[in-house]
């Protein structure tokens, strides 16, 4: 087994799901980088690791960096076959504490597949904003109430980032449609260079909703074209999941406590109408319809 017992996550948890088809679909053979987060204090307890493939934790903000030095090592070596270099790493050291290490490794187009395992937050210390945090959510540090109605700054676009880059295979996905996850990883290591996922994680602690609905939730992400799943390849799109019926975002926003604020707020409306666009944006950017 892979991933398998030994893990301590959170009821409803996304990211063993995600792990654990990435490296089936790999057959386990990887060498794993994780940064500081919620993977890493949940799988990697002395004496209790989930870990069944070689695995390094590596600082918050430079698994990019380790992952690099691994695979130029086993160049070194001879050794490159012998398997993947692979990265899981939160949105907060994905796109925020450790972005200029990414950047960097990108830019270099080091033979790394790098997997950013999105749950909005940094949930391992309590549920505070990222980048990655969605317009109007509530955390720990943009609280709604009467100063604020919830996180005021828009989401980075990640995917812009690692095209920017010139990387050869850029992703998104969700751990509500684990064939397509299985696909995407597959197809990633046939690419020579460096390789990026995004991935779609919702986190039943700290988004407040009730853990058996976790793929529920993702696939509401999805069918509403805030979270478009696409597919790049050299910088040219190849491959969208089309939404047979896309559905309106207060579909979404309604089955999660940290949005429960917008639909009572004088200033919901607004915020609400403001996601609608987003999404709306998505859908026509990438043909979703």
């Amino acid at each position: 087994m892979f991933f398998g017992k030994g893990h301590s996550a959170c009821y409803g948890c996304p990211l063993p799901i995600a792990v654990r088809n990435v490296l089936e679909a790999l057959d386990g053979r990887c060498f794993v980088v994780n940064p500081t987060g919620c993977l890493e204090v949940t799988s990697s307890q002395y004496g209790r690791s989930a870990w069944g493939v070689p695995y390094i934790h590596s600082t918050f903000e430079n698994a990019p960096s380790v992952a690099s030095g691994i695979s130029y090592a086993l160049e070194v070596l001879g050794r490159e076959n012998e398997g993947y270099v692979v990265v899981f790493a939160g949105d907060g050291a994905t796109a925020d504490i450790g972005v200029g290490y990414l950047s960097s490794m990108l830019h270099r187009n080091d033979n790394v597949l790098y997997i950013c395992l999105d749950n909005e937050a940094y949930q391992n210390t309590g549920n505070q904003q990222s980048s990655q945090t969605f317009l109007g959510a509530s955390t720990t540090t943009t609280p709604a109430g009467r100063v604020i109605p919830g996180k005021t700054l828009r989401r980075k676009d990640m995917i812009a980032f690692a095209l920017a880059h010139g990387t050869p295979y850029v992703a998104t996905s969700s751990i509500a449609f684990p064939r397509d996850l299985r696909r995407k990883a597959k197809r990633a290591v046939e690419f020579v260079g460096s390789k990026y996922i995004h991935v779609h994680c919702p986190c039943p602690t700290g988004w407040h909703f009730d853990p058996s609905k976790t793929v529920e939730v993702a696939r509401l992400a999805y069918e509403t074209a805030l979270f478009p799943i696409v597919e790049f390849e050299y910088g040219r799109l190849v491959r969208v999941k089309k939404i047979k019926r896309r559905k309106p975002v207060e579909e979404y926003l309604k089955v999660q406590g940290r949005f429960r604020h917008l639909f009572k707020h004088p200033e919901g409306g607004r915020i609400i109408s403001e996601l609608q666009r987003i999404a709306n944006e998505n859908a026509m950017r990438f043909g979703l319809d």
